[in-house]
């Protein structure tokens, strides 16, 4: 089997956040806690943002890079997602037609909650691996807004999108993975505006399946140590002090490191993958993918080995195993994803309490609606300055119509045939 890996990566979190000191106060939420969520900023959908425009605009800095022929090699598409705009559908279909790939071109959507991006990862690279050419992951969600709560400040939106094939940035070990799965009840969607969530239960599961899934990994192998055997760590980040529970709880619940060593680990190693979490938030399906760009590019070229836990809700989890290569830090530090996150439009509370009033109108179910560009024309034109954005336009009898922007204009790009 050839080796395959990440080829390039990229994420895109919305055209606008709110200070998630800014909810913290509006709320009335008890402040002495937002040092345990980590966040910074929490990244927010316009109502002219669904999964499928956030899909495409992660994944336009990627098909532009390409040749039309490597774009022809193309020979599958994956949406990771759920918040999908169809229960037949595949929101993939919206975004093949958006980036203009071949029709040679395999096309399905993957759902199991936050470990969603990582099943279709594993997936695409199994498919190239056998069969050659690259494959495209689109992770992504739009979660439900639950206001007033502690899980509001953490819930963001956006996408990462994964051109695997050859593996320029990082090689995926694709003979080995540890996995720990199981029926419980701490997170579902039942409906698309309702996500009902237990959030003690859903951290004690992903400890749980954070040591189980790594044990797994271990035993597969070589004997690989949790500490030891890897440079530097991504994990599914729901918050991002999440993860920094979850890293403590494990190390010392196995003995791995003295007690006093455990925040110095979590610094060196865990740290840098929580950057790019903390500007945007929890987006389920992207979560993990999301955690493993930000570690790829904010840590040091010498820290080539890592570490990766995924996590969905319901459950499911695995841990795998990444080998940086040279030149893949660089790689991921430049694409621009930290600029993008820069150029965001900041929300006053009250410009995001109006669009979470309006998501709805453009939600999955709705026959007709036609979202108003040019209401936040600020927001659109400062993401779309330098580079292309997708924006829902219309739905007419539930089929929803697409238009990307650049320079604040319409733009068009030339579909590969």
């Amino acid at each position: 089997m050839r080796s395959v890996g990440i080829e390039a990566i990229h994420a895109y979190g919305c055209t606008a956040f709110v200070d998630v000191a800014d909810i913290f106060a509006a709320r009335g939420l008890d402040g002495t806690r937002s040092g345990n969520l980590m966040m910074h900023r929490k990244a927010v959908p316009l109502p002219c943002e669904d999964v499928v425009s956030l899909a495409a605009s992660a994944a336009w800095p990627i098909v532009a890079a390409l040749s039309p022929d490597e774009l022809s090699t193309i020979r599958t598409l994956i949406v990771a997602t759920e918040s999908g705009v169809d229960f037949s559908k595949s929101a993939s279909t919206y975004v093949h037609r958006l980036l203009g790939l071949s029709r040679n071109c395999r096309l399905f959507e993957v759902k199991q909650a936050c470990h969603a991006g990582v099943a279709a990862l594993r997936s695409a690279a199994a498919l190239v691996g056998h069969e050659g050419g690259r494959a495209l992951v689109i992770a992504g969600d739009i979660p439900t807004a639950a206001r007033g709560t502690y899980a509001e400040p953490s819930q963001g939106a956006g996408a990462v999108a994964v051109l695997v094939g050859e593996p320029r940035v990082a090689e995926l070990v694709l003979d080995r993975s540890g996995c720990h799965s199981y029926e419980t009840a701490d997170f579902s969607r039942p409906r698309a505006d309702l996500d009902l969530v237990d959030i003690d239960l859903s951290l004690l599961t992903y400890i749980e399946c954070l040591d189980g899934a790594f044990a797994d990994y271990a035993m597969r192998g070589d004997g690989a140590h949790f500490v030891d055997s890897f440079d530097a760590l991504a994990m599914h980040t729901p918050f991002p002090g999440m993860v920094k529970g979850a890293h403590r709880t494990v190390v010392r619940r196995r003995g791995w490191l003295a007690p006093a060593a455990i925040e110095e680990d979590f610094d060196r190693r865990v740290a840098a993958s929580l950057r790019y979490p903390r500007m945007v938030g929890n987006i389920y399906s992207g979560s993990t993918l999301l955690a493993v760009a930000s570690a790829i590019a904010h840590t040091a070229p010498e820290q080539e080995r890592l570490g990766v836990f995924s996590y969905g809700g319901g459950c499911a989890s695995e841990f795998f195993a990444l080998r940086v290569q040279p030149g893949g830090h660089a790689a991921v530090a430049q694409a621009g994803i930290d600029q993008a996150l820069e150029q965001r439009r900041r929300l006053t509370i009250a410009e995001y309490d109006t669009i979470l009033d309006a998501l709805p109108q453009v939600a999955c179910g709705v026959q007709d609606a036609a979202p108003d560009l040019d209401r936040f024309r600020h927001a659109i034109d400062a993401a779309s300055a330098t580079r292309p954005i997708a924006l829902l336009s219309a739905i007419k009898g539930y089929h929803r119509g697409y238009t990307w922007m650049k320079g604040g204009q319409p733009w068009m790009p030339e579909p590969v045939m």
